[in-house]
């Protein structure tokens, strides 16, 4: 960054960022999982692919990638840590508000990331009550 310019992101959004939790590295082929969700944005271009294991009505386990900007990949990363281990319904009750309140608030004109999170975990859970394993 250059001299006068501050990091406009909350240090929960750094951190995620830096330190992405449940990110699919490498093969997706070599991440069994029960069903995937797939959404993007065509005016940023951001595009995030959710990857969630079912268990016995239970999220057990969920990756993701994300092609985007820090926002967008520390709302992904913010969004597994929070849907891991809630019942499906649970799961699609969390908010963008929820990730953004999450993360430390987003900036305004980044709050959009926050929402493509939810959308890729909602379409994932679709897939997955409708059988569907790959999209």
């Amino acid at each position: 960054m250059s001299e006068g310019q501050d990091w406009v992101y909350s240090e929960t959004v750094k951190e995620h960022f830096l330190n992405p939790r449940n990110f699919l590295m490498g093969d997706e082929a070599a991440f069994s999982c029960d069903a995937v969700g797939v959404v993007g944005n065509p005016i940023c271009g951001d595009q995030m692919k959710m990857f969630i294991k079912v268990q016995d009505g239970v999220i057990s386990d969920i990756r993701w990638k994300t092609y985007g900007c820090a926002s967008a990949i520390a709302s992904t990363s913010a969004l597994s840590e929070l849907a891991k281990g809630k019942s499906l319904d649970e799961a699609l009750e969390i908010s963008a508000e929820d990730i953004d309140e999450f993360l430390g608030k987003l900036p305004k004109h980044k709050f959009h990331c926050s929402v493509l999170g939810q959308d890729a975990l909602k379409a994932a859970i679709e897939n997955y009550k409708r059988g569907i394993i790959k999209e």
